[in-house]
């Protein structure tokens, strides 16, 4: 009797160890709050953060679904809130912000002691996403190429419709588009350029990249050990002291020696030909995607969707009226409707 090979397990890690220190002016003066904006609600009843999570359970159980928050956020009471019903192992503390390799690597240590047979998405707690139904079949449908590809590591794109300074971008290999797969391969990955080169990488077909991606542990490990080694032995040495006595004491002591890395740019960008073809991206289509990295992105995008009224309720209209006209055109290319957000 032959019996089918499981699947491995989809589980994922959403990224919340940031401090958007850009966006806390505006937040501390129009929102009267001091939290990190991923806790914050901008605009609803519940924080990014809260989307996130229920973006990513719908594709994943809370149970396989970790979070990488700084130790310090759990100063804000609102922060503790928001991850005090989630499984216990499932939230990691980091002692401070190394950016976002680290950021992942931490997490996805902790993820492969209890899941080592598992393929991963990643979700940042940044961003503002409209059509969710589009964007759950989008990650689907990545979680299905890795299954079909496990060598491959497969980002999320979507068109770049202004040349925004501030987004990393994917230039794709538009003749490489894999069979039966809806991924294509990357060129390049290039990290907030300036205009000039961001509308360069436009008349391309660039991509931005949402830093949303999809892979087998083991392949991610692989390309971090090529680009960094130093920091893979940092997550060597963290990963065999999990659930130890000298679990705390090794990651302080990484954490304290280890260099900030951000995953694009200093560990993708880098990447030789051979290494980048393990690399693919997926545009994701049909999807309202923004980061929400600045105030002016953010008064951007509500103010296209007629939300400024309910951001600015406790303010003058003229002030937030004020507030837009400082702020950066409201997207174009896409029309968009209001949602449950």
């Amino acid at each position: 009797m032959k019996f089918a090979a499981q699947r491995p397990l989809r589980c994922g890690i959403i990224l919340a160890g940031g401090e958007g220190k850009r966006v806390q002016p505006f937040i501390r003066r129009f929102l009267g709050i001091d939290l990190p904006k991923q806790y914050v609600n901008i605009i609803g009843t519940r924080s990014m953060l809260e989307h996130t999570f229920e973006r990513a359970e719908r594709l994943i159980p809370p149970e396989r679904l970790f979070v990488i928050v700084a130790r310090d956020h759990f100063d804000y009471p609102d922060a503790r809130r928001q991850v005090s019903n989630r499984p216990p192992h499932t939230v990691i503390l980091q002692p401070q912000n190394k950016e976002t390799g680290p950021g992942l690597l931490l997490p996805l240590m902790h993820l492969l002691k209890y899941f080592p047979d598992s393929i991963v998405g990643v979700f940042p707690s940044d961003h503002f996403v409209l059509q969710e139904e589009h964007f759950t079949a989008c990650v689907r449908r990545a979680y299905e190429a890795v299954e079909k590809c496990p060598e491959k590591v497969v980002f999320l794109g979507v068109k770049a419709t202004d040349p925004e300074e501030e987004y990393g971008y994917i230039v794709p290999e538009y003749d490489d588009q894999a069979p039966g797969l809806p991924i294509l391969g990357v060129k390049a990955f290039v990290e907030k350029p300036e205009s000039t080169m961001a509308a360069q990488i436009m008349s391309l077909g660039g991509l931005w990249n949402t830093m949303i991606m999809v892979f087998k542990p083991e392949t991610l490990l692989h390309l971090v050990r090529q680009s960094s080694p130093e920091l893979y032995l940092f997550f060597q040495q963290i990963f065999k002291s999990l659930d130890t006595s000298r679990e705390l004491s090794t990651v302080e002591k990484a954490y304290k020696q280890m260099k900030s890395l951000n995953l694009s740019k200093d560990l993708l960008e880098g990447l030789d030909l051979h290494s980048r073809n393990q690399l693919s991206v997926a545009p994701m289509e049909g999807v309202f995607w923004s980061d929400w990295g600045s105030k002016d992105r953010i008064l951007s995008v509500l103010g296209s969707l007629g939300y400024l009224d309910r951001l600015f309720k406790g303010f003058s209209l003229q002030v937030a009226r004020d507030q837009l006209r400082t702020a950066a055109n409201p997207p174009t290319g896409m029309q968009v409707s209001a949602s449950r957000q």
